[in-house]
């Protein structure tokens, strides 16, 4: 046995640990086994001591419940250390690094949540008046600022509130403008790798989508482009970077065209943290484009409630922004709700504007970063996911050759050809390693795909561990250790799951246990 600085033995000298015994309890040291609430309370009890309702008329129109809720009465203890432990079965970007492709599982600095508590941004009722609200208006106007100076756009649409909600803001500003032109086109443009929310919003606002198929190396050509374009066509809908992680270099070239034939240029900014400070969306010919502040500006999906999705828009598409927007200047800041202050706005997408606890956290990472920092986040975005790409790219398989990518990094399930593992049995095997999976089986244009993206929060040390963790599961992969992934998790809470069972047959209420009869003596 080795010894600890306090003469105790710790671990065996050889590594190798003996049978550990089962515990009554189920628990496994920390690892508390937590039953449901349902399991642990009892609908008969309550936890609480409150009086007796006072018997009155019902108010509810005939809508009032015809049983008890049948709600289990826990003490304030016991319900508080039921979620407790139900959060620590939770994977967070708190505990490790997040590598899901496409979706910028960053760090949210602490800093961030402080102001967003701040009474004067967290009270903000959105029936207050507007007079009793100018710092609110005074963010949400600097924000907006800013947004136009990153991406080189005329206007900004602040009240979308998450990437595909932006999207449909994007769509109706160039639904709009063709309607103002006399024109009813019917067709959008998408590329085979576009995220599915891109086709989806085109067909919710009536279009018909064509698909445009990826080159070899990943990108869209635009003679493919040019070759769909016609006066049907109200636009095409790309991603830059794409969703293989790659810049398209010919996205100048696919403006021009699309432009030519009097269409629009919609871009899905979910991947804008790649190229904050480096390359302006307007400089490229783009016309609208959703940003999620909740991925690029450091707010983690779910880590803040909910997103955030602002639309800038060129200078032809301004016009027909969505109300309401925030207009005047210094002291005088004002929202403009009606149509006449903005004539041609496709109206009200929404019912209040935007998501303040996220426009504060957005400033907030800004102000601290500066244009510098911000830059710097990209490239560093950049370089952590090269760093990935090369020191997995002579075990595992990249579909598009061994070329730069941008934020996120695609390989494919050819470097597991006959060995008896999928995509899936490696991401479970992950897990046992105390990683999250990576993004799988997306983009649909690669086979068996894992779409990794370390983003910039991310050390050298931890990506080296995470490089090589994975580089060991490929080993043992190529070597046939099947045993390894076709059973994983091992280590997790709950083992592997049906899941396609449990998504086509979910079970949403809990029902008890039929009591098992005892044999009599």
């Amino acid at each position: 046995m080795s010894m600890n600085t306090q003469g105790r033995p710790s671990a065996p000298a050889d590594g190798t640990a003996s049978a550990a015994p089962e515990t009554f309890t189920g628990n496994k040291a920390l690892m508390i086994e937590e039953p449901l609430l349902f399991e642990i309370g009892h609908v008969d009890n309550c936890g609480v001591d409150v009086p007796d309702a006072p018997d009155i008329g019902s108010r509810l129109g005939g809508l009032e419940r015809s049983e008890p809720a049948g709600l289990p009465g826990l003490s304030e203890p016991e319900a508080m250390r039921h979620y407790v432990r139900l959060s620590q079965k939770n994977y967070a970007i708190d505990l490790g690094i997040y590598p899901l492709g496409s979706c910028t599982m960053k760090h949210n600095p602490r800093l961030n949540e402080k102001m967003a508590r701040l009474p004067g941004f967290a009270d903000v009722h959105p029936l207050q008046p507007q007079s009793s609200v100018p710092g609110a208006l005074e963010l949400i106007d600097t924000l907006a600022g800013w947004l136009k100076e990153m991406t080189g756009m005329a206007a900004v649409a602040m009240s979308p509130k998450a990437g595909a909600h932006g999207e449909l803001c994007g769509m109706m500003a160039i639904k709009a403008a063709l309607e103002a032109r006399g024109e009813a086109r019917s067709t959008v443009l998408v590329p085979a790798s576009a995220h599915g929310t891109n086709p989806a919003t085109a067909a919710l606002l009536g279009y018909g989508v064509k698909e445009i198929p990826a080159r070899d190396d990943g990108t869209v050509d635009p003679q493919a482009v040019a070759d769909l374009l016609d006066d049907t066509v109200a636009g095409i809908m790309l991603t830059n970077p794409n969703t293989c992680g790659l810049f398209e270099r010919d996205v100048i070239a696919i403006a021009d065209a699309v432009h030519k034939a009097g269409a629009y240029f919609y871009c899905d900014g979910a991947n804008f943290n790649a190229i904050v400070g480096k390359a302006r969306p307007g400089d490229l010919g783009i016309d609208a484009m959703h940003i999620n502040l909740h991925k690029t500006f450091s707010t983690p999906h779910g880590g803040g409630g909910p997103g955030a999705g602002p639309v800038v828009f060129s200078q032809a598409l301004a016009p027909f922004a969505p109300l309401p927007e925030v207009v005047g200047e210094g002291d005088d800041l004002r929202l403009a709700e009606h149509r006449a202050d903005l004539p041609q706005s496709f109206g009200r997408l929404t019912a209040f504007h935007g998501q303040m606890g996220m426009f504060v956290r957005a400033l907030a990472y800004m102000m601290a970063h500066g244009s510098d920092g911000l830059r710097r986040a990209s490239e560093d975005a950049v370089l952590n996911a090269n760093y990935v790409r090369a020191g997995l790219s002579d075990l595992m398989s990249l579909p598009f050759g061994d070329r730069v990518c941008m934020h996120e990094v695609l390989f494919d399930d050819a470097f597991l050809k006959d060995t008896g593992v999928t995509t899936l049995d490696f991401a479970k095997a992950m897990i046992d390693e105390g990683y999250h999976p990576m993004t799988m089986y997306f983009p649909l244009v690669v086979h068996g795909a894992m779409l990794i993206e370390p983003t910039e929060s991310e050390s050298k040390a931890s990506l080296d561990l995470f490089i090589a963790t994975l580089r060991d599961l490929a080993i043992d992969a190529r070597a046939g250790k099947t045993d390894r992934f076709s059973g994983a998790p091992y280590h997790s809470p709950r083992r592997r799951l049906d899941e396609t069972r449990a998504a086509r047959q979910p079970r949403l209420v809990w029902t008890p246990a039929e009591p098992v009869k005892e044999a009599a003596e």
